[in-house]
């Protein structure tokens, strides 16, 4: 009879299923997965590329907290390496960002709808000239934070 391998074994499994707990308790909670209604202005900040059709520029985007509008973004964008300013918000899942490539007046309205299932990290719409005569479909993708 050999009872002390066999009492080991039940200890040694005992132990390794107490640490893998006190490991999984310790471990840090996923982050919480806004839903569309969800999405704030903070939920915005970081950089997003922009991509359009029918195929259009290249686009970096660098949304952060406005300084003056609480609940809102300011940021600056890159197309073909020319710089335009932004600025916008995001309510109920509605977003909206204006464009300036002169820093004073209007040049493009992005608005668009926060993606279900994106956790904020896509946003879908239409582009347009302030004249509205150039509309394009785009999509934004959040790059890092």
């Amino acid at each position: 009879m050999r009872p002390l391998p066999a009492l080991l074994a039940l200890l040694l499994s005992l132990s390794l299923g107490a640490a893998c707990r006190a490991d999984t308790a310790s471990a840090p909670a996923a982050a919480h997965c806004p839903a569309p209604d969800e999405v704030e202005a903070r939920h915005l900040y970081g950089q997003w590329r922009a991509e359009f059709t029918p195929t259009g520029p290249s686009i970096s985007l660098l949304l952060e907290r406005h300084p003056d509008l609480a609940g809102s973004v300011r940021g600056v964008m890159l197309r073909d390496g020319e710089r335009a300013w932004v600025s916008g918000d995001v309510d109920g899942g509605d977003f909206t960002l204006e464009e300036s490539v002169n820093g004073r007046n209007i040049s493009a309205t992005w608005l668009g709808e926060v993606v279900p299932g994106s956790c904020g990290r896509e946003i879908r719409g239409q582009w347009s000239t302030d004249d509205q005569t150039v509309h394009r479909q785009f999509i934004l993708h959040k790059v890092a934070d």
